[in-house]
């Protein structure tokens, strides 16, 4: 899978489907765990992990000049996918690089044949959450593995 879109001022970015493993993809990773280890400090210390045997499509968002910015995955749950580690690097925020993974992550479910994405976010990120109203995905009760995590805002988006 890969798209373009560029916002008015900014760059082009170009989303790529990439191996889980693919360095980019893992530094991408890394930086959003060290992000939301801050941002949530005071409610847990450990994520739910995720298994690489589940992940069926993994996408970096590059800038023109071949800067990754961007990372999302989908990994099954059932027969839904579920997005996970949709990031984008701080510095690119607010260009358009979202919803440019977001659409890509969606092409790749709708062409694996999933009936919906589902995902789950915290509370603490309201950007997040308003991206997700603004693209067609409906809040959804707290799905496994999450019940602990009483702060998710759960949602779906019918494909």
């Amino acid at each position: 899978m890969s798209t373009g879109t560029s916002d008015p001022g900014t760059a082009l970015i170009r989303v790529e489907g990439v191996a889980w493993d693919e360095p980019s993809a893992v530094a991408l990773r890394d930086a959003m765990s060290a992000e939301m280890r801050l941002r949530y400090a005071d409610r847990f210390a450990t994520r739910v992990a995720v298994e690489a045997a589940t992940v069926a499509y993994t996408s970096v968002a590059y800038t023109a000049e071949g800067l990754p910015v961007g990372h999302a995955a989908l990994r099954w749950h059932g027969a839904d996918l579920e997005l996970k580690r949709m990031y984008v690097a701080p510095s690119h925020r607010g260009q358009g690089v979202a919803v440019a993974l977001l659409a890509d992550v969606e092409r790749a479910a709708a062409a694996l044949g999933a009936p919906r994405i589902i995902l789950q976010t915290g509370d603490r990120q309201p950007d997040a959450v308003r991206l997700y109203e603004k693209s067609g995905y409906t809040r959804i009760p707290i799905f496994p593995p999450y019940e602990a995590m009483t702060f998710s805002n759960c949602f779906e988006k019918l494909l």
